[in-house]
């Protein structure tokens, strides 16, 4: 049986190297995930020859991740294949690509069964659209940035700093708050899943080499985002917030941070923006920017 462990910061290191050789664009494959959302997940790692391996819990149950590493992955998926059996359940994999699911296929014909998991695809986009906001279609998107700085002339964009973190953290309780009361919620409610992963990359901020930015208006923090490079040619966009009742916020944290990140990693072409988890609001937002890549996902279960 494969011994998985809970991520630790210490594993940074040797999974980023895996990673990088992978050079997966998916978010899956991003170690500052592995790390924030393994209680969400139960999400554990191991390393088997050369490539990452992990275990987590997802829609179907208990899954794997498609090995990424170099080298020859047949042991290494015969290793998955083993680990399941001893634990007493089929070989599920899950956020495979099509590429990845069509090389399963290859080495194991006819034994696994495929369902793709719309809700799951990640989108990706040009980054320099994302910064320059040209074009016809995205002509609601500068409009919208233009009413945010006609109605907030004060407003000022800044790097995310360990002094401006608890502001960023004070910002994001403030954020739930006033989403409960727009829903009718009680103010005080767990901030779920994605409010703890939050918190834990923000308190190891610098340790995951996350990158982030912020506005504010009159000194306050009305919004940030926060992410990291995953590949060679892709950034992953993990967190944004923005008060929603600030016209414009939502678009001019986007504009403005994929402007830094153009200007830190020139090699960047794409930004992934993550997926939608099947939130009608959400797929509506991300879809708004018209995708120049979706990183299909895709589940595999062995018959």
């Amino acid at each position: 049986m494969i011994e998985f462990q809970k991520p630790q910061l210490t594993d940074k290191p040797w999974v980023d190297a895996l990673l990088r050789q992978a050079d997966y664009r998916g978010c899956d494959y991003s170690f500052t995930n592995l790390f924030a959302w393994s209680d969400a997940y139960d999400q554990r790692i191991a390393r088997v020859d050369d490539f990452l391996v992990a275990r987590l819990t997802a829609s179907l149950g208990p899954s794997y991740l498609y090995p990424a590493g170099s080298g020859d992955i047949l042991p290494v998926l015969q290793a998955l294949e083993e680990d399941a059996r001893e634990r007493g359940c089929p070989l599920r994999l899950a956020c495979l690509t099509p590429e990845q699911a069509e090389d399963l296929e290859a080495r194991f014909p006819g034994r696994f069964q495929f369902q793709a998991h719309r809700d799951s695809f990640d989108y990706l986009y040009d980054i320099d659209r994302l910064a320059d906001l040209g074009g016809k279609k995205l002509h609601a998107k500068r409009n919208h940035i233009n009413r945010f700085l006609e109605n907030n002339p004060s407003w000022t964009y800044e790097d995310i700093t360990p002094e401006s973190l608890p502001q960023c953290l004070e910002m994001d309780r403030e954020w739930y708050r006033r989403s409960a009361v727009r829903e009718g919620l009680a103010e005080e409610r767990d901030l779920g899943d994605e409010g703890r992963a939050l918190r834990l990359a923000m308190e190891h901020f610098q340790d995951l080499g996350l990158e982030g930015g912020l506005i504010r208006v009159y000194g306050e923090v009305v919004a940030f985002t926060m992410g990291d490079v995953i590949s060679s040619d892709t950034y992953d966009v993990h967190f944004e917030k923005a008060y929603a009742e600030l016209q414009g916020a939502y678009a001019l944290i986007n504009r403005e941070f994929a402007r830094r990140v153009r200007e830190r990693h020139p090699e960047i072409r794409y930004l992934n923006r993550e997926d939608d988890m099947g939130v009608e609001g959400l797929r509506k937002a991300k879809e708004s920017y018209y995708p120049d890549l979706m990183v299909e996902k895709y589940s595999a279960i062995q018959q």
